[in-house]
C-alpha cells in the first residue's frame, strides 16, 4: 500500500487537497482536506444583523447570491417578514441566474476539460473532444462564455451587480422592474434558452426536461451523431469510460427546498434515506468537528448551537472543514439530491441503475438547466410592476432565525442568533462542506471520501485523471466549505 498526495487542484474554487491510500490499481481509501481557515462566523459576531448582508456575500465570489438569499431568509425567519409575490419572482430569478451559471460554468469549464488530458490521446473521441473543450483553447469555450455573460445581464437589471449584491433583503428586493425591463429580462433568458437548446443539447428543453429513464436517456443519445451537441457527446464519454461505475458515494440525499412560491417550492425539500422518501428534520443536523481542526469536539453540536474556534491541538484533526451529519448519517447534497428528493422520474432511475456516481451528478446538473430556465421565463412573466416588491419590519433585540436554501451545489444553511441587538452566533453550513467533510466521531467517512474509494489509477499516474472526474463531479466550492 502507497500513499499519494493530489492538490492543489487546478479549476476548483479554493483550496484542496486529497490524501490517497493506494493499494495496487485502485484506491483504498481518501482523506479531504480543506486547508484554508477563512472565519467569516467570527468576523460576523458583534454586528449589527442586517450588516450579515454585506458580510456573507463575500464568502465566496461565484455563489454570493446564495449566501446573500440564505442570510436574508435567516433575517426574515429572526423578523417574521414575509416577501410579496414580486419580492419572491425577482429572488427566484436572481438566485436561479447564478445558480444557472455555475451549473453551465462547471460543465464546460471545470468538468469537460478533463477528457482533453493527453492521457485520452490514444482514445478515438480524442481530437473532436480536445477541439471542442480544451481548458482556455476549446471552442465550446468561445461560445459558452458570451452565452454567460449576456445571460447575467439579467443579475444587473435585478440586483445592480454580480457578485455581492446588496439588492436581496429578508423581505424582498429593493429594485423594482418597470414594464420594459420586464421585457428585456425575457430576452435575455431567451437567448440563454437558445444557446442551451442549439449548443448544450440539440433540443427542445421540454424534451431534456421530459425524459423519464435511463432507457429514454439513452434512446434520445442514440437519435443523433454523439457529436451533435456537447450533452451528447458527454453520455458518449460516459458510456466509452464506464463514467456511472465511478465515484459512487452513500446513495444517501439531501435537499432543503428552494424557489419558493406562493404556492410552495419548486423543488421540495426532504431526505432520501435507505431507498426511502423522508420528510426533513432540521433538529436532526448536527456538526461534529472530531476531525477538524477546531475546538468543541467532545460531541456534535446543532448549528443552531454551533461554535466554530480554531484549534491545530486536535490530533485527529486533518481538515479544517467541520462534518455535518444527519441523523448521523452522512448524505450527499446537489443537484441530483434535489432531483432525487423532487421526484424527478429520470434522476429515480439513474439512482436505482447505478447510484449516485460521476454520471448521474453530471447529468442531474444538466437536467436541471432544462427544468429551471423555462421557470425564469414564467416568473419574468409574472412580474407585476405596479405592486410592491419588498415588505419591511422591526428587527428584534433578542431571537434567532433560520435560512436554508439550494445553491448550485446543494444544501446551503445559515443559522443565526442575535442578543441586544447584536449577532451572537452565526453558523453557516455549504454544500462543499456536507460533500468534502472528513470522518466524523464514528470514524465513518464523508461523502467524497467514500465515492473515492475503489477508483482506479493508472500506471505510473501521481494525480490519477479519474480521482480528478470523481471530485470535480460534486463541483467543489472550497471557499465556502470552511469559515
Amino acid at each position: 500500500m502507497s500513499r499519494i498526495l493530489v492538490g492543489p487542484f487546478n479549476r476548483v474554487e479554493g483550496d484542496l487537497e486529497v490524501t490517497l491510500e493506494t493499494d495496487g490499481d485502485q484506491v483504498r481509501s481518501a482523506r479531504v482536506n480543506s486547508p484554508l481557515y477563512r472565519g467569516f462566523e467570527q468576523i460576523m459576531l458583534g454586528h449589527n444583523p442586517m450588516d450579515a448582508l454585506v458580510y456573507t456575500p463575500r464568502i465566496c465570489g461565484i455563489c454570493s447570491v446564495s449566501q446573500s438569499v440564505a442570510c436574508a431568509h435567516a433575517l426574515a425567519d429572526l423578523m417574521q417578514v414575509e416577501m410579496p409575490e414580486n419580492g419572491l419572482h425577482c429572488t427566484n430569478l436572481v438566485l436561479a441566474n447564478e445558480n444557472m451559471t455555475d451549473l453551465l460554468t462547471h460543465f464546460y469549464l471545470f468538468f469537460m476539460p478533463d477528457f482533453a488530458r493527453p492521457v485520452y490521446a490514444g482514445e478515438d473521441w480524442f481530437e473532436m473532444i480536445e477541439k471542442r473543450f480544451k481548458a482556455t483553447k476549446g471552442d465550446a469555450t468561445r461560445v459558452m462564455l458570451p452565452a454567460r455573460a449576456d445571460f447575467l445581464h439579467l443579475m444587473g437589471l435585478l440586483a445592480g451587480k454580480w457578485p455581492h449584491t446588496l439588492s436581496l433583503q429578508p423581505g424582498g428586493t429593493t429594485k423594482p422592474v418597470e414594464p420594459q425591463e420586464r421585457i428585456k429580462l425575457l430576452t435575455i433568458i431567451a437567448g440563454f434558452r437558445r444557446f442551451l437548446e442549439t449548443e448544450l443539447f440539440g433540443d427542445d428543453l421540454q424534451v431534456i426536461a421530459s425524459l423519464t429513464s435511463v432507457t429514454e436517456l439513452e434512446q434520445w443519445r442514440l437519435q443523433k451523431p454523439w457529436y451533435s451537441s456537447d450533452f451528447r457527446a458527454f453520455l458518449h464519454l460516459s458510456e466509452q469510460l464506464n463514467l456511472q461505475r465511478l465515484g459512487r458515494a452513500t446513495d444517501q440525499f439531501l435537499s432543503y427546498g428552494t424557489y419558493p412560491q406562493s404556492s410552495g417550492k419548486v423543488f421540495k425539500s426532504g431526505v432520501y434515506l435507505g431507498g426511502e422518501h423522508l420528510p426533513l428534520s432540521s433538529v436532526a443536523i448536527t456538526e461534529d468537528v472530531s476531525h477538524s481542526w477546531l475546538e468543541g469536539g467532545s460531541k456534535p453540536r446543532h448549528p443552531s448551537v454551533g461554535i466554530t474556534i480554531p484549534s491545530l491541538e486536535n490530533e485527529a484533526g486533518y481538515s479544517w472543514c467541520k462534518s455535518p451529519r444527519l441523523n448521523d448519517q452522512v448524505v450527499e447534497v446537489g443537484a441530483l439530491a434535489r432531483q432525487v428528493i423532487n421526484d424527478h422520474p429520470l434522476a429515480h432511475s439513474l439512482i436505482l441503475e447505478n447510484g449516485g456516481n460521476v454520471h448521474s451528478r453530471i447529468v442531474a446538473r444538466l437536467l436541471e438547466l432544462a427544468i429551471v430556465v423555462p421557470k425564469m421565463e414564467a416568473w419574468a412573466k409574472s412580474i407585476d410592476p405596479k405592486a410592491p416588491f419588498c415588505n419591511h419590519a422591526e428587527m428584534p433585540d433578542n431571537g434567532s432565525g433560520t435560512g436554508m436554501i439550494e445553491a448550485a451545489r446543494g444544501a446551503l444553511g445559515h443559522w443565526l442568533e442575535v442578543k441586544k441587538g447584536k449577532i451572537h452566533r452565526y453558523q453557516i453550513i455549504a454544500p462543499t462542506t456536507w460533500n468534502f467533510s472528513p470522518r466524523d466521531q464514528q470514524e465513518t467517512p464523508g461523502a467524497l471520501e467514500q465515492a473515492l474509494a475503489g477508483t482506479p489509477i493508472r500506471k505510473g499516474e501521481t494525480e490519477p485523471v479519474a480521482v480528478q472526474h470523481v471530485v470535480r463531479s460534486f463541483d467543489p466550492c472550497m471557499a465556502c466549505t470552511v469559515h
